[in-house]
C-alpha cells in the first residue's frame, strides 16, 4: 500500500495512539494485578529488615521481576513457617524468601527454577585453618562439630559424621563463643551465616572454609495450580541471567563468590 506524505503522517500517529492506548490499559491491569510476594525478612543477606525496609537478595530479585513482569508489587512479611500456608490459602501468590527445595515441600507447591546453589559450611576460628584446610579433614575422627539444633547443618552432622562429637547452640552466636572458646572445632551452619562473617567486623577472628559440605538450591515457590506463574516467573529470570542482573544483585549483597544455577 503506498501512502502520501499526510497519510502516512496520520497512520504513525494512530499507531503511536494505539500502541499507548494498549500501554496504559496494560498499567493499569499490572496496578490491579500485584504480584503479592511473600517473604520471611529474618535471614540476612537472602532477605532481612534495615531501618524497617525488607532488603537483600530477595527483596531485589522480587523488585526485579515485578518491572519484567509488568506488575507492581507487594511484598508481605509473615514468619517462615507459615509462609507456604499463607500460599496455599490464595493470600500470597509467590514465596521469595531463601526457600530451598526440597521433597517434603516439592509435595506442597510448585518450585520455580532454582536461582542459586548454597549449602552446609564448616566455621572454624582462623587458629584452625591449617588443621582443616582439606575437604576431607571435615570427616576425621574425633572432631568436635558445633551445630544449632533442628536445622539441616544438625540433621547433616547426624547423617555425615558419625565419628565426630556434636553439641547444640541455641544460635550462631553461641556457637561463635564455642568455637573461640575452644569447646568445638568447627560450627557447620548454612552459607548466609558464613558470607556474613566477611562483613562483620567483630567475627573477623573466625573464617569458614566456604566449602558447600551439602548442595541446596534456593527457588521461588508458587501454587501447583498456578504453572503459568511459576512460567513467567521462569522467564523473568531467563531474562535476569542473560542480562546480568542477577549476578548484580548476588554481588551487590554476597561479598564471596558464588555459584549462579
Amino acid at each position: 500500500m503506498i501512502f502520501s506524505n499526510g497519510n502516512m503522517a496520520r497512520s504513525i500517529m494512530f499507531r503511536f495512539f494505539i500502541f499507548t492506548v494498549l500501554l496504559c490499559a496494560t498499567a493499569a491491569s499490572a496496578h490491579a494485578d500485584a504480584l503479592r510476594v511473600g517473604v520471611a525478612p529474618d535471614y540476612p543477606p537472602l532477605v532481612y529488615l534495615q531501618d524497617g525496609r525488607i532488603v537483600g537478595i530477595e527483596a531485589d530479585n522480587a523488585r526485579t521481576v515485578s518491572e519484567i513482569l509488568g506488575r507492581d508489587l507487594r511484598l508481605r512479611q509473615l514468619p517462615f513457617e507459615q509462609l507456604i500456608p499463607a500460599l496455599l490459602a490464595g493470600e500470597i501468590d509467590v514465596i521469595m524468601s531463601g526457600m530451598s527445595i526440597t521433597a517434603g515441600r516439592a509435595e506442597q507447591v510448585l518450585f520455580t527454577d532454582s536461582y542459586l546453589q548454597v549449602g552446609q559450611m564448616a566455621i572454624l576460628h582462623r587458629d584452625k585453618v591449617a588443621r582443616f584446610a582439606q575437604p576431607w579433614s571435615v570427616y576425621r575422627e574425633g572432631v568436635r562439630i558445633g551445630v544449632e539444633p533442628g536445622t539441616t547443618g544438625a540433621a547433616f552432622a547426624e547423617r555425615e559424621l558419625p565419628a565426630a562429637t556434636v553439641t547444640g547452640y541455641a544460635d550462631p552466636a553461641a556457637a561463635f563463643d564455642g568455637l573461640r572458646n575452644d569447646a568445638i572445632d568447627l560450627f557447620i551452619h548454612d552459607a548466609p551465616t558464613s558470607w556474613r562473617l566477611a562483613t562483620e567486623p567483630e567475627n573477623d577472628d573466625l573464617i569458614s572454609l566456604y566449602a558447600p559440605l551439602t548442595q541446596e538450591m534456593l527457588a521461588w515457590a508458587v501454587r501447583r495450580d498456578h504453572a503459568a506463574l511459576a512460567a513467567e516467573l521462569n522467564r523473568a529470570l531467563a531474562l535476569m541471567r542473560g542480562n546480568g542482573s542477577l549476578r548484580y544483585i548476588l554481588n551487590r549483597w554476597i561479598p564471596v563468590t558464588v555459584e549462579v544455577r
